[in-house]
């Protein structure tokens, strides 16, 4: 399998086919309390946040760069339009759950879509990581580490060779 077959393969896979089991995905309630939630990015580069577990809705994702607005004390913002929000994420300016976190509505994408349609939502949303649902429910991720995984599966697999 030549460079550009193993490429052309990759890009017509469906996201459902590389994405990992719902049971291994970083999720968390949107009541969980923020230790929880920094207990699991000491691991993780980010977290979902879910309604709850029975029906795991999506309500946001918790990125890593995010844990800086929490540390941080709400005087170190400067108030201009915009900017208060980021100010109640902080554990002194009043956040305490999950929920006041949570960057809502996080990027999306089907489980039919193809890495193709991956890789140029995550390029024009400047994102690594798109949550997977169906009917609003958090079914899988898609990340760029799983992605970078499944081409150099490809290409071992199928004995490409990268010509620089």
């Amino acid at each position: 399998m030549e460079l550009e077959n193993a490429l052309e393969t990759f890009h017509s896979m469906k996201v459902r086919s590389i994405m990992p089991r719902p049971e291994t995905l970083p999720v968390v309630e949107r009541d969980a309390e923020i230790i929880n939630v920094l207990k699991l990015l000491r691991t993780r580069h980010h977290v979902w946040v879910v309604e709850n577990r029975e029906t795991m809705r999506l309500f946001g994702v918790i990125r890593y760069l995010d844990v800086i607005d929490v540390l941080l004390p709400p005087k170190s913002y400067k108030f201009k339009l915009g900017t208060t929000s980021r100010t109640m994420k902080s554990l002194l300016g009043g956040a305490t759950r999950a929920e006041d976190m949570a960057e809502k509505n996080p990027l999306t994408i089907e489980q039919d879509a193809t890495v193709l349609d991956a890789l140029m939502k995550m390029r024009k949303y400047r994102v690594q990581v798109l949550a997977v649902v169906e009917d609003g429910r958090l079914v899988g991720e898609v990340s760029l580490r799983i992605l970078i995984d499944e081409l150099l599966r490809l290409l071992r697999v199928g004995g490409a060779q990268w010509k620089q």
